[in-house]
């Protein structure tokens, strides 16, 4: 069983950054696919960032702004945020999936495990 708990959300302006991070417990696959995605209100969860193998993975959204990094000795997954916009408000949600193929990484439907998720809001 794998339990993900995220932390490092809050208020934020427009400019600033947040660090995100996932603390993960139980057994977690280090060829499998961990990342992050987020739900804005009225909206469908969309993808983040995923790590996988060594390789990550942004949404044209948030390349070159949002960093994702796996700390395999402490089984953290962390998303470094910086110039947030008020776009990225969402409720960001850490997924893990031990059998994800690339072809499906962009896929909220094929994660396993979910967090609880943690609020980020940017104002203007």
């Amino acid at each position: 069983q794998v339990q993900l708990v995220e932390s490092g959300g809050g208020l934020v302006q427009a400019g600033d950054s947040l660090r995100l991070s996932c603390a993960t417990s139980g057994r977690t696959s280090s060829s499998g696919a961990m990342g992050w995605f987020r739900q804005a209100p009225g909206k469908e969860r969309e993808f983040v960032s995923v790590v996988k193998g060594g390789t990550s993975y942004y949404s044209d959204s948030v390349k070159g702004r949002f960093t994702i990094s796996r700390n395999s000795a402490k089984n953290t997954l962390d998303l470094q945020m910086n110039s947030l916009k008020p776009e990225d408000t969402a409720v960001y949600f850490c997924a893990a999936g031990p059998t994800v193929i690339t072809s499906q990484l962009r896929n909220p439907g094929a994660y396993y495990y979910w967090g609880q998720g943690t609020q980020v809001t940017v104002s203007s």
